[in-house]
C-alpha cells in the first residue's frame, strides 16, 4: 500500500477541516528513526505510518469542497509583460534608495473578473529591483495590510537585523526602513518576499513577491539580450476570489489552477536569437520541471549567480519552490513550441490527481546562427576544509490538533519556535552540514545569510557528487535522500533555515541558527 492511498481516504474523510478528535488510539510500534517530541497522543510519525496506524475519527463533513475558477477563464497568449522597475529615487551614484508601499490592491484579471490581491506598490509580481555590486541600500516599507508584515531579501548577503528575519515584523500600519550594502561578487537573481511568523504562506498566495537582480559591470553575459521569467501560483474560487487553503495545500504546498510568468496566464513569448533567461520559481508549493522543445539550452547560472562554466542541459530543468536558475537559450528551428513543466511526482499525499505535464507558455521561436560561449563564466570562491560539522533531519507527524491540517513538518524532532535557538556557529568558519529527509516526500533546504555548495547526494544507498558546482541558498531533497553541503556565515546574528515549501515552513520546518 501506498501512503497516498491512504491519505487519500484520510484527507477526503477529513474534508479539509480540523477533526476535534482524530486520532484515538495510535500504534507506536517499528517507527524507523521517529520519536514523538510533541507529547501527544494525537501524534504519530514515521517511515511506514499508515501501516502502523488505527485511526477512529470523529468526522467533520461541513465544509464543501472549493469551486474553483476555470482556467479556460483568464486570457491567455498575450505577449510576456516586462518586469517593471522600482524607480530609484536617489540622485547619488551607487545608491538606490526607494519605497514599497504594501497594501490590498483590486486588479482587473477581465472585464468580468476582479480579483483583491496583496502586493507591492500595486503590482503582480512586484516591482524590479535592479542594483550594482557594491551599491547602498536604503528601502523604506510601510505596511497597509491588516496583518504585520517583513521584508526578505532572498539570496542577499546581508546584515540579519536587515534580512527580514520573523521576529522583526512591522505592525500593520506602520513603516521601517532596510538599508544594507550589497556585497562586491553577489551578482546574480535573487527575489524578495515575506517573511512574517505564522502569515507568509497567506500573504505570498495573495500576491507578495518581487524580483531583485544585482549585475556586474564585468557580466560575461551581458550582450546577450535578456528575458525574465518570474513564476507564481494563483489560486481563484469560481467567484474570482483568491482561495483559502484547504489541508490538501497545507500538507502538499499550495498549487493554484493558474501558473503565471510574470504575472500573465499562458503567455506568449517570442526569442528571436540566443537569449538569457533568469528564471524565479516563486511558486508557494509548486516544482517547475522545465522542458523548452527545439532550443539548445545551457544553463549559466543559479541561486548564487552564474556557474564556473555554462552547462549544457539534455533533460527537464527541475526548480523547487524558491529556486533560480539563469539559462541561455538558442532556438534551433522557426515556430511554435510550448514551455511546459513535465510531471514530476514529490510524494504529495491526500487525495490528489496524479502528476501531468503542464503547458507554461507558448514560445515564438526564430531560428538563430550558433554562439559560442565563454568557458569560462567566473571563478567560484574555494570555501577549504571544514571544521564544524552539523546535522539535521526533516520528519513528518500527524498531529489532528493543527487546525490547518492535521500535520507537522519538523527538523530534528522539533517545530520551530521563535524564542528557542536551535543551532550556534561561528563567525567565518567553514562548516559542513548533512541534510535527511526522513519522510515521504520532497522537501527543500534554504538558509538565510550564505550561499552554499553541494558536495554530495546519497540515495537509494548510492553516493554521488554534484552534477555541476555552484552557489545556491536553496536545494532539493527526494524522500529518503541526503545532502551534504559547505556553508561559510561571515555576518553574525540570527539566520533562519527552512523547508521552502512556505506552508510546511509555516507548519514547523524550520529552525533558528545563531552566528557569533
Amino acid at each position: 500500500m501506498k501512503r497516498r492511498h491512504f491519505l487519500m481516504n484520510f484527507t477526503a474523510a477529513v474534508g479539509g477541516l480540523v477533526a476535534t478528535k482524530a486520532i484515538a488510539k495510535m500504534e507506536h510500534t517499528k517507527m524507523t528513526g521517529m520519536t514523538c517530541e510533541l507529547n501527544s497522543d494525537d501524534c504519530n510519525k514515521g517511515d511506514n505510518m499508515h501501516e502502523h496506524m488505527n485511526m477512529n475519527m470523529n468526522m467533520n463533513h461541513d465544509q464543501k469542497p472549493q469551486k474553483l475558477l476555470p482556467t479556460s477563464s483568464l486570457k491567455q497568449n498575450q505577449n510576456l509583460p516586462s518586469l517593471i522597475n522600482l524607480k530609484n529615487e536617489s540622485n547619488q551614484p551607487g545608491v538606490f534608495e526607494a519605497t514599497l508601499h504594501l497594501k490590498p490592491v483590486k486588479i482587473a484579471l477581465t472585464p468580468e473578473i476582479t480579483t483583491e490581491f496583496w502586493a507591492y506598490n500595486g503590482m503582480i509580481p512586484g516591482p524590479k529591483i535592479e542594483v550594482n555590486e557594491g551599491d547602498h541600500v536604503k528601502i523604506t516599507v510601510k505596511n497597509d495590510l491588516p496583518q504585520s508584515t517583513t521584508v526578505h531579501w532572498h539570496g542577499l548577503l546581508i546584515p540579519s537585523n536587515q534580512d527580514g528575519n520573523p521576529q522583526d515584523a512591522i505592525p500593520a500600519g506602520k513603516s521601517r526602513v532596510y538599508e544594507f550594502d550589497v556585497p562586491k561578487g553577489n551578482a546574480g537573481t535573487f527575489w524578495y518576499h515575506p517573511h512574517g511568523h505564522e502569515t507568509v504562506a497567506e500573504q505570498v498566495y495573495r500576491g507578495l513577491a518581487g524580483t531583485f537582480i544585482v549585475r556586474s559591470k564585468d557580466d560575461p553575459l551581458n550582450s546577450l539580450p535578456e528575458q525574465h521569467w518570474f513564476f507564481s501560483d494563483l489560486k481563484l474560487t469560481d467567484k474570482g476570489e483568491i482561495a483559502d487553503n484547504t489541508m490538501v495545500d497545507w500538507m502538499n504546498g499550495r498549487e493554484g489552477q493558474f501558473v503565471l510568468i510574470n504575472g500573465s496566464y499562458r503567455p506568449k513569448i517570442k526569442v528571436d536569437s540566443a537569449t538569457r533567461v533568469r528564471i524565479w520559481n516563486a511558486c508557494s508549493g509548486r516544482y517547475l520541471n522545465l522542458s523548452i522543445p527545439d532550443c539548445d539550452v545551457f544553463l549559466v547560472g543559479t541561486d548564487g549567480g552564474l556557474l564556473s562554466e555554462p552547462v549544457s542541459l539534455n533533460k527537464p530543468l527541475l526548480l523547487s519552490p524558491a529556486e533560480r536558475a539563469e539559462i541561455v537559450i538558442l532556438p534551433k528551428k522557426t515556430g511554435t513550441v510550448y514551455l511546459q513543466s513535465i510531471g514530476y511526482d514529490r510524494g504529495k499525499m491526500g487525495n490528489v490527481p496524479p502528476e501531468q505535464d503542464m503547458l507554461l507558455a507558448e514560445l515564438d521561436l526564430t531560428q538563430s546562427n550558433s554562439i559560442t560561449l565563454p568557458s569560462t563564466l567566473r571563478t567560484l570562491p574555494k570555501l577549504g576544509q571544514a571544521t564544524a560539522h552539523k546535522k539535521l533531519e526533516y520528519t513528518e507527524v500527524m498531529d489532528m490538533k493543527e487546525p490547518r491540517g492535521g500535520m507537522l513538518f519538523l527538523i530534528n524532532g522539533k517545530r520551530h519556535d521563535m524564542n528557542r535557538i536551535d543551532l550556534e556557529s561561528k563567525i567565518h568558519e567553514v562548516e559542513e552540514w548533512t541534510i535527511h529527509n526522513n519522510s515521504h516526500m520532497d522537501h527543500n533546504f534554504h538558509i538565510h545569510g550564505a550561499q552554499f555548495m553541494v558536495v554530495s547526494h546519497e540515495f537509494n544507498g548510492t553516493k554521488t557528487l554534484p552534477q555541476y558546482m555552484a552557489l545556491k541558498d536553496t536545494v532539493n531533497l527526494r524522500p529518503h535522500e541526503t545532502i551534504t553541503i559547505k556553508i561559510q556565515q561571515n555576518m553574525p546574528g540570527l539566520r533562519m533555515y527552512h523547508c521552502h515549501i512556505i506552508e510546511h515552513e509555516t507548519l514547523g520546518m524550520m529552525g533558528q541558527l545563531m552566528v557569533k
